[in-house]
């Protein structure tokens, strides 16, 4: 996971400009209110910032709408390749952000005319996919989970419903079903090998989650379907079994936790603003309203690691040196002043940059297919558990201890038991 391959590191630059007043990303302030750190970074430094990631490792933090836009718009000059970072010499193995940025031979690192390919294959897999029937999929994975804890009265929706979703509905799209052993180890192993807790092993789990997939091409290789790895096992591309393996990880992966955590904070919403009322039936807005709004202003991937500088350049009044990396701030640039002057930001469109955008953007229809799967979760909890409340004050919920997604620690709710 962690391969540097054959393109050379580069040496770190003397003086690197992001060391000089570089910001520290992280902290509990930052957890809980990263919008007011986007705000006093952009004050003190434009639209593209100094900071420090893990070890105090340099990088560029893109907190401008328009300056993300041109960097992902121009993958000549911000190449997707992490073996290109001029700090490689200063990483140490067991650094925390490797998983992310350690090269892999996955679409996510490809460029080119292979990224082309290989995201090719996706974008036809997902084309593939029936949304009326994921729907009803969806509807009926709730229905199971929301069965499970409907007759106590109480829930952590976090552990027993939004993620437990997210990941069965990923996972029928990929041709596992959606419930039994098998699936339900599945749902395991990439839980750790994605969101590590204290005494978990993601380097184990992950090859755990590998095997799984390789069984799963092998499956239908025999006996294909019109799920996402029989589209991409039989597409003319004709991709190595490595490539599927990884490619297969990286839906997987994109999928499970921000749709996860789109769900979660879209529930706080609805539970916590008065424009929602305690029901969306009784508020003045949709859930469909609820979903984008969130997607402006928490969205759930927050950060983006990134963008390496295939020569020097400019960025935003910045010197950008080859080699080195930009983060792309998506939350930040969802609510950059020069796209909300009034400082309010309107839900009302569709333009934010929750799922990135240019060559290596969520590929279509992924935005859509997630949209399929949050919406459902929500509409049939609501449906289901109609007087569901917090069952904390809200200013009790904690945000998770991540610069990247933004999700909660826990959302405790209590309702009227239902027994069926």
């Amino acid at each position: 996971m962690t391969d540097t391959g054959s393109l050379p590191p580069q040496e770190a630059p003397p003086g690197c400009p992001a060391h000089a007043g570089g910001v520290r990303l992280g902290g509990l302030e930052y957890q809980q209110t990263p919008s007011q750190l986007y705000r006093s970074l952009r004050r003190e430094h434009g639209a593209v910032a100094p900071v420090l990631l893990d070890g105090d490792i340099p990088a560029w933090l893109v907190l401008g709408y328009s300056e993300l836009s041109y960097v992902t718009a121009n993958d000549e000059l911000f190449a997707r390749d992490s073996r290109r970072w001029n700090q490689w010499a200063n990483i140490p193995e067991d650094w925390p952000l490797l998983p992310f940025v350690g090269y892999q031979p996955s679409v996510l690192f490809a460029e080119g005319e292979e990224h082309q390919r290989r995201a090719g294959v996706i974008t036809e897999a997902l084309e593939g996919i029936d949304q009326f029937q994921l729907a009803r999929e969806c509807r009926q994975i709730a229905d199971q989970l929301i069965a499970s804890f409907a007759g106590s009265g109480e829930a952590e929706l976090m552990s027993v419903y939004t993620h437990e979703l997210a990941m069965r509905a990923t996972l029928a799209m990929i041709g596992m079903p959606h419930s039994g052993d098998d699936t339900q180890r599945m749902v395991a192993d990439l839980r750790v090998s994605l969101d590590a807790a204290e005494g978990d092993d993601p380097v184990a789990a992950y090859a755990r989650v590998g095997e799984r997939i390789q069984r799963l091409i092998a499956d239908k290789r025999e006996r294909p379907g019109s799920d996402i790895t029989s589209v991409m096992l039989h597409h003319p591309a004709g991709l190595s079994e490595e490539e599927l393996v990884q490619d297969l990880i990286t839906v997987i992966a994109a999928a499970q936790q921000p749709t996860a955590n789109w769900i979660c904070n879209t529930l706080r919403l609805l539970l916590t603003d008065e424009r929602f009322a305690v029901s969306v039936s009784g508020g003045r807005l949709s859930v469909g309203e609820a979903l984008n709004e969130v997607l402006w202003l928490d969205t759930p991937t927050q950060n983006f690691i990134g963008r390496w500088a295939v020569r020097d350049t400019q960025l935003g009044g910045r010197r950008i040196q080859a080699g080195d990396c930009v983060v792309l701030g998506l939350a930040a640039a969802n609510t950059d002043p020069q796209i909300w002057p009034e400082g309010h930001v309107g839900a009302e469109n569709a333009a934010h940059l929750s799922f990135s955008s240019g060559e290596h953007q969520c590929p279509f229809p992924a935005p859509q297919l997630a949209d399929v799967v949050a919406r459902t979760a929500v509409e049939t909890l609501l449906e289901r558990l109609p007087d569901l409340v917090l069952a904390v004050a809200p200013e009790e919920l904690t945000w998770r201890p991540s610069i990247w997604m933004r999700g909660l620690a826990s959302l405790p709710v209590e309702f009227t038991p239902v027994v069926h």
